[in-house]
């Protein structure tokens, strides 16, 4: 594997990021939080537009990677959107074959992923799919339609709100079985896009807080300059930093169909997810007051740090999984 990026995987998070801070700035976040939807369409046009649905499929000539670029960008900038349902939609769908192909790649149809048996699922209120994917039980496609019932519901991350879903044992169609390894394999890719997700917003809060100390001042100086601050800052740093491998590995890993993929997956979302939720503790505590405030909009990636440390499972979960995994 390459350890640095090239310049097309370099590109593609440039153009996600440019593309994110023309149409989704922190009044637009403001906006969409304090509204009543749960999805953005601007927004998501935008992204659809960068052909980020299809990156999965085969013809692509890109894989796991770029995707977890693309959605650590997404991470960074709190965007709203199904995004990892979508593209795992689209990378079912291509698979397996089917007439909504087309759809989903151009973001016409919404997909968003539903973990197991469902509960609470980001943007099912817009969603026209739903992607379920469960490990032991297979990888179904469901159309929303009767046999859906959803319900929004008050959740922490105001950037994806999540509505409580329940689908029928017997409803869509199944794409995968749970024997067939494109199941695990979906399974998996989902964790390691949470993590990028994670991992974006982990290196956000953190260079939020570095920005603000180098410009509040206190007793005639910048406050970064108060050692226990540039303390915490480095420590933040430094639980970031490394954690960047992990998902870059984890992703390689899954491209490549490696023996450790599965354990790379579990242990990339288990510590991402970890991470994201230190930082965003540490960056509030870095800003002081501003930070609790809804005007600054900090609170936006805490929150979102604690649903992605939930959904798909808890970090005891994973690191439980990645033990079995490697035999101990």
């Amino acid at each position: 594997m390459h350890f640095h990026l090239t310049e097309e995987q370099t590109a593609i998070q440039d153009a996600v990021r440019g593309t994110l801070a023309d149409c989704w700035p922190i009044e637009r976040l403001h906006m969409f939080a304090d509204s009543e939807t749960d999805f953005d369409r601007e927004s998501w046009n935008a992204l659809m537009a960068l052909g980020l649905a299809g990156i999965l499929t085969p013809d692509s000539g890109m894989g796991l990677l770029e995707a977890a670029l693309a959605c650590e960008v997404a991470g960074e900038a709190a965007a709203a959107g199904p995004l990892i349902g979508q593209m795992l939609a689209v990378a079912a769908v291509a698979v397996h074959g089917g007439d909504q192909l087309g759809a989903l790649m151009c973001g016409e149809k919404v997909a968003t992923l539903v973990h197991g048996g469902g509960a609470f699922v980001p943007c099912a209120r817009a969603a026209d799919v739903f992607l379920i994917v469960d490990r032991d039980a297979g990888v179904r496609l469901v159309p929303v339609g009767e046999s859906v019932e959803i319900e929004a519901a008050r959740a922490s991350d105001r950037s994806r709100p999540v509505s409580r879903v329940a689908i029928a044992a017997d409803a869509g169609k199944t794409l995968f079985g749970p024997r067939d390894p494109m199941a695990a394999r979906l399974a998996d890719a989902a964790l390691i896009l949470v993590a990028a997700d994670a991992l974006g917003g982990a290196q956000r809060v953190t260079d939020m807080s570095v920005a603000y100390a180098k410009e509040r001042e206190q007793f005639g100086q910048p406050i970064g300059r108060f050692q226990g601050l540039k303390h915490q800052l480095a420590h933040m740093a430094l639980d970031v930093e490394p954690a960047r491998a992990l998902v870059w590995y984890a992703a390689y890993a899954w491209d490549a169909a490696l023996p450790d993929a599965p354990r790379a997956a579990a242990m990339a979302k288990a510590h991402l997810c970890d991470v994201y939720v230190r930082a965003t503790r540490a960056a509030v505590a870095a800003h002081g007051g501003i930070g609790y405030t809804w005007e600054y909009g900090l609170h936006y990636w805490f929150r979102r740090a604690m649903f992605d440390r939930a959904w798909l499972g808890s970090p005891v979960e994973h690191r439980a999984r990645a033990a079995a995994l490697a035999g101990w």
